[in-house]
């Protein structure tokens, strides 16, 4: 989708991607982003019953949740560019995949489990000490290593995330 096109657009892609696969949801946290905060936008979420909530300008803490999403996927997609090169954009789907296949501590589980309520099958076999083998042919084997790059990436970023975090947080007295 471009900056350019239609509202109607829009609309229709948030029909058919989000609603259409996973219903509506009862409130959306956002920033304020011109498209949110425009009048077509807050009519098509009232009018879908869906309560539109505005983050606080300048204050991403206020949504630190999904402030820590966002610089994960900032990680990922930047080393998808080191990793992959021009090409890195052939790569997204994967990017997409491993994210929604690695566990979230905020979920207790990975997105596709908790939506789908199981793991999701994948040309990926992790035995218990965490080694794999890959099964098919060779385009499965290259997607495979390209997965499971990634998801060291996703690792790396989410241990350096929690260092930093870990350095600002302060045991508690009783």
């Amino acid at each position: 989708m471009r900056e350019t096109d239609p509202l109607e657009k829009l609309e229709k892609l948030y029909l058919k991607e989000v609603v259409a696969r996973h219903g509506i949801p009862v409130s959306i946290i956002c920033d304020r982003d011109p498209i949110f905060a425009s009048r077509f936008w807050r009519t098509l979420q009232k009018a879908l019953g869906t309560s539109l909530d505005m983050s606080t300008a300048y204050h991403p803490e206020t949504d630190g949740q999904s402030e820590r999403t966002i610089q994960t996927l900032e990680d990922m997609l930047r080393a998808c560019v080191i990793d992959f090169g021009k090409g890195w954009v052939n790569h997204l789907m994967l990017v997409e995949f491993s994210y929604n296949n690695s566990y979230h501590a905020s979920i207790k589980a990975a997105p596709f489990e908790a939506l789908y309520g199981r793991k999701c099958r994948s040309p990926v076999c992790w035995n218990e000490v965490g080694e794999f083998h890959l099964t098919g042919p060779e385009i499965v084997q290259e997607t495979t290593e390209k997965i499971i790059q990634i998801k060291q990436r996703i690792q790396a970023a989410h241990n350096r995330q929690k260092s930093y975090a870990d350095l600002k947080r302060k045991p508690m007295e009783f």
